[in-house]
């Protein structure tokens, strides 16, 4: 009998929130075998599947970065994977792969959309989707591409103890920021910024005082501010602006489900106060990839980068759930869905 395997499709496009048991819908059928493999293709079985903000942005239609997931195909995400079997020279059965086979157990994927890793001793396979898969790339990439940071710089995160935010904080200093703001949803959460991560100043956004609290922790200004979130903070954060600052515009997580989305009101401080405002996407820059994922990991075995992690289990059926319970900020850290326990073994 052939092995069964589910996956979760788009059903319809969804208009503001993301509705679980609509906008996705459950598939299963039999699992693709090594003998569906063309030249350059490998069979994966998903261990962890990341859930990030940018996934509400497939989703929608009109031009992007990626084409949108159509009605009925498999929601597209990053996984860490194991193969089963392969037809590449890139890749050979039992390796671990950083993959894209989407929201499903078992998938057949591309020279294109798979990258084999090889973990460090300090690393753990969850790391393939957060420290030194995309999370940690972009955080990456961000800061030492776009932030043009400066020894003493004051640096603000927003979305700061998300995935890529609290990985961003711990870079910036790293590179020699002088201050460093972060921005959260809960207390714990802003404890957590302060007492591991090492920010300066850690501030919870729902604090009906935080207005006053982010004046106050920028009183001196900012030279990078890293956006994660959108909305009012962008507008705070420009009115906060030095002369010729950065801000690194990576997302805008308060935005991704508005029917109507707020754009900055303050954008004339871009004007007067001269700021570098850029956006970027991690797949700019992937033929460096190598080369950054080598520094992650030497950062990570000496102890100067830490990562949490939020992992839900239950396998892709919970995943449209969880998505939607990162845009209500379930997670601290990293956020996935385990599939498969890494420690069973494989099966075809």
């Amino acid at each position: 009998m052939s092995r069964q395997n589910t996956s979760i499709v788009l059903a319809e496009r969804p208009e503001g929130d993301i509705v679980p048991g609509k906008t996705f819908a459950v598939k299963t059928g039999p699992a693709p075998t090594e003998a569906d493999l063309k030249d350059g293709q490998i069979l994966v079985e998903v261990l962890y599947l990341s859930l990030d903000p940018t996934m509400r942005s497939y989703l929608k239609e009109g031009r992007s970065y990626l084409p949108p997931v159509q009605i009925g195909e498999v929601m597209r995400g990053p996984s860490a994977c194991r193969v089963l079997a392969s037809r590449s020279p890139k890749a050979r059965a039992g390796d671990l792969v950083h993959a894209y086979p989407g929201w499903t157990e078992v998938g057949i994927v591309g020279e294109r959309w798979f990258e084999r890793v090889e973990l460090p001793p300090s690393a753990r396979v969850t790391d393939i989707c957060g420290v030194l898969g995309v999370t940690g790339l972009t955080a990456y990439y961000g800061m030492t591409k776009i932030a043009d940071l400066k020894q003493g710089d004051t640096v603000v995160v927003s979305g700061a103890a998300g995935a890529t935010g609290s990985i961003v904080g711990q870079i910036a200093r790293i590179m020699g920021a002088g201050r460093l703001v972060g921005i959260a949803g809960t207390d714990d959460k802003c404890r957590w910024l302060r007492e591991e991560l090492g920010y300066d100043v850690a501030l919870n956004y729902k604090d009906p005082d935080f207005k006053n609290q982010f004046y106050e922790a920028t009183k001196g200004y900012i030279d990078v501010y890293w956006d994660n979130v959108g909305g009012e903070i962008l507008d705070l954060a420009l009115a906060q602006a030095k002369e010729h600052a950065r801000f690194v515009m990576c997302g805008g997580i308060s935005q991704y489900n508005a029917k109507v989305p707020q754009g900055p009101k303050n954008y004339l401080k871009i004007v007067t106060m001269r700021i570098k405002m850029q956006g970027f996407i991690v797949l700019d820059y992937m033929k460096e990839n190598a080369a950054a994922q080598k520094q992650l990991a030497q950062w990570l075995t000496e102890g100067k980068l830490k990562r949490q992690e939020t992992i839900v289990k239950g396998g892709v059926r919970v995943a449209e759930e969880t998505l939607v319970g990162l845009y209500n900020g379930i997670n601290t850290g990293k956020l996935l869905v385990e599939v498969k326990n890494p420690d069973e073994a494989s099966k075809l």
